[in-house]
């Protein structure tokens, strides 16, 4: 059999075998761990010395593209990760949540981080605030690497999308990582890291691998180090506590797994389409990963006039659920990870009968398909009922981490939600319901102890990715027993890895720090139009203060015509005059297209399209017979790598807007986004 290697300090390292990893489905051995001494404190400083420098000589846009080019790679190669992933237990549609999942979360990082992300390494998280009478004096905050190592941790469960949906945000952030899966399925993780290896996408040092024990890991670990970890409340509490960890203030952030909760509302009945996509709802996560995913249903909430028909539609429902290898025609639901996760789960479902009655499971004459299955770890869904929580329900605080769930009977919302918190804080909870009053009177109640709040009704049941879905755009942790961590988020999660650090100085000093135009900075007047310039030659600061216009009654009446926008601060003459501006103003969107007139260079040259305006704000009116003037500044530079559809190279420019009157107040304010070519060649 195979020895797994770790990836250390740039060498496979693993010869002499240790630990047996039996097959999930008929419990062959698949690989052995290593039992070859790893030198931590070598793999720290290789991490810093050499992952942290090569990836701090990309910027955000270039790790982005390495994202994108490593996730192609791997899309290529999954065949492979699917045949081995196998083994732990996975159906197809598991192989699709984790392996496809965790392609998935490259591809959305890779995106992300080029449309929200600037070039370089510095993150300008603004706004600037003046903080003297002048502006001669302001403050801002800046995001950038923190300079260490993270550390992930990660759960058996999901040996693939586990790792990645960590490894994307921390790359991104220029941060290398040192991976730690759990030991039952780390074979596929190591398969999965090698493939990373071979796309030739990963900077050397950006990542390394662990298989078998973190040994003296965490003594070597420094303040700009961080630590994630995803699995049980109680060995996260255990880390956490490592009094390196503590002694340093080291950055720990866990998910654990938590008592989720679907909640049935009261306005729903089995005569309604939502009651049907309930039962669905609960059924697949009982049965996807074979339950065993931290953000699995495990209390099944639903009013006590509808416990009866729940638990009918579940057994309706899990009965035609096929048990065994996945690989056999048919199988809709494979094993456990391992017999141990096993013994465990039937362990915790002998404490949850303390409090409560099997309805759905425990059928002696269980039999999972497939040959060789009777040495695996198969279990079939079992479905318990509290009828009596008010006495006491152990679903509360126990979890069977497979395909188990209670049923709990409840006589109000207000008490649904009571229930709900009895968990001590969850990942998510699916609120099932037709009527918006009810969401909008639960939903807040709810959000106090959980992560992400799934509503469900017919409408969303179209498209909705799922309760047990966490998504690269939307956060993915809970306050409590679920770790009280986040992760994911969309880019608050490449956030998570940054250290970010208030800054003040003079408007000048801070633009020159943020790589972006400060109001109030030196500015850089030449006599060449800026839209003249390719990006290349474009300066941050370079500005334009245009000529002077004024503005007509002729303007205001054609504009409106033009524009069909008769509203009476434009038009009526007595309205107006009892307005709160005393008098007939332009309209809002003519100053926007009077200063584009002023501004704008017409002749041909490297601007190529203006696609958008940001933080547009109308500060001041303009009235007839007012002057306005413009000053247009380049304020962003984003080189994103694109070429146009003609494959000319291009990047992107934001230009600060800032329209003046005569007496030089401030009447609009925004920016411009354009699309500026670079020099031929």
């Amino acid at each position: 059999m195979s020895v797994l290697k770790s990836f250390i300090a740039g060498q496979w390292v693993g010869e002499k075998p240790a630990k047996a990893l039996p097959s999930a489905i008929n419990g062959e051995v698949v690989a052995n761990t290593h039992d070859d001494t790893l030198d931590f404190r070598k793999a720290v400083e290789y991490g810093r010395k050499v992952g942290g420098k090569n990836l701090m000589a990309m910027d955000f846009q270039e790790r982005a593209l390495a994202l994108k080019a490593m996730a192609m790679y791997l899309q290529e190669h999954k065949k492979e990760l699917y045949a081995l992933s196998m083994h732990t237990g996975s159906s197809k549609a598991d192989n699709g949540i984790d392996i496809d999942g965790g392609f998935g979360t490259l591809f959305s990082y890779a995106s992300m981080g080029r449309r929200e992300l600037p070039s370089g390494n510095v993150v300008h998280e603004g706004p600037v605030t003046p903080l003297g009478k002048n502006n001669h004096f302001a403050g801002t905050h800046i995001l950038v690497p923190r300079g260490g190592v993270a550390v992930h941790i990660d759960a058996y469960n999901f040996p693939v999308w586990g790792m990645l949906e960590k490894f994307a945000p921390t790359f991104l952030a220029g941060m290398p990582s040192i991976v730690k899966p759990a030991t039952s399925t780390c074979y596929v993780t190591e398969l999965a890291v090698r493939l990373m290896q071979e796309s030739g996408a990963l900077p050397e040092g950006s990542l390394q691998l662990i298989i078998g024990s973190t040994g003296d890991l965490f003594d070597h670990l420094e303040e700009q180090d961080v630590v994630t970890f995803t699995g049980s409340a109680a060995t996260a509490r255990k880390l956490k506590n490592h009094p390196n960890i503590i002694n340093r203030s080291i950055p720990f952030n866990a998910e654990a797994d938590s008592l989720n909760s679907a909640i049935l509302a009261p306005d729903v009945t089995p005569e309604h389409e939502e009651f049907d996509i309930f039962v669905k709802e609960v059924g697949r996560e009982m049965t996807a990963k074979a339950g065993q995913k931290c953000t699995a249903i495990r209390r099944i909430l639903v009013p006590k006039d509808q416990v009866d028909a729940v638990c009918g539609k579940l057994k309706e429902r899990l009965s035609k659920v096929t048990v065994g290898d996945p690989s056999v025609e048919g199988v809709r639901m494979g094993a456990l990870a391992s017999i141990d996760q096993l013994e465990d789960v039937k362990a915790n479902i002998q404490e949850l009968l303390k409090t409560s009655e099997l309805v759905i499971g425990g059928d002696d004459s269980f039999k999972p398909t497939g040959e060789g299955t009777e040495k695996g770890a198969f279990i079939e869904p079992h479905v318990l009922l509290c009828r009596n929580p008010e006495k006491g329900c152990g679903a509360h605080d126990i979890e069977a981490f497979g395909p188990v769930a209670t049923v709990i009977p409840y006589d109000t919302v207000e008490d649904a939600v009571a229930l709900c918190a009895q968990g001590r804080g969850s990942l998510v909870t699916t609120l099932t319901t037709r009527d918006p009053a009810i969401a909008g009177k639960v939903a807040p109640l709810l959000a106090a102890f959980h992560g992400r709040l799934h509503l469900l009704d017919a409408e969303a049941a179209k498209e909705s990715t799922g309760h047990g879905s966490p998504l690269p755009m939307l956060k993915h942790g809970g306050p409590g027993r679920a770790g009280g961590g986040e992760e994911l988020g969309g880019i608050r999660a490449v956030h998570h890895y940054l250290q970010r650090t208030a800054i003040q100085g003079s408007p000048t000093m801070l633009a020159a720090v943020t790589r972006e135009y400060v109001r109030g900075a030196d500015l850089i007047e030449t006599e060449v139009h800026p839209f003249r310039r390719h990006f290349e030659d474009l300066q941050i600061n370079e500005s334009l203060l245009t000529h002077r216009r004024t503005v007509t009654e002729a303007d205001i009446v054609n504009f409106g015509c033009l524009s069909g926008d008769h509203f009476y601060m434009h038009f009526d003459e007595i309205a107006a005059r009892d307005s709160q501006f005393g008098k007939r103003i332009a309209h809002g969107y003519f100053v926007l297209s009077a200063a584009a007139g002023l501004f704008v260079y017409p002749g041909e040259g490297p601007v190529l399209a203006n696609y958008g305006l940001d933080t547009l704000r109308f500060i001041e009116p303009v009235a007839p017979g007012d002057t306005i003037r413009a000053r247009l500044t380049c304020k962003r530079k984003i080189d994103q790598g694109r070429t146009s559809p003609d494959g000319h190279p291009q990047g992107v420019v934001v230009w600060d807007v800032q329209v003046h009157n005569q007496n030089d107040e401030l009447v609009a304010s925004y920016d411009i986004l354009t699309l500026v070519a670079k020099k031929p060649g």
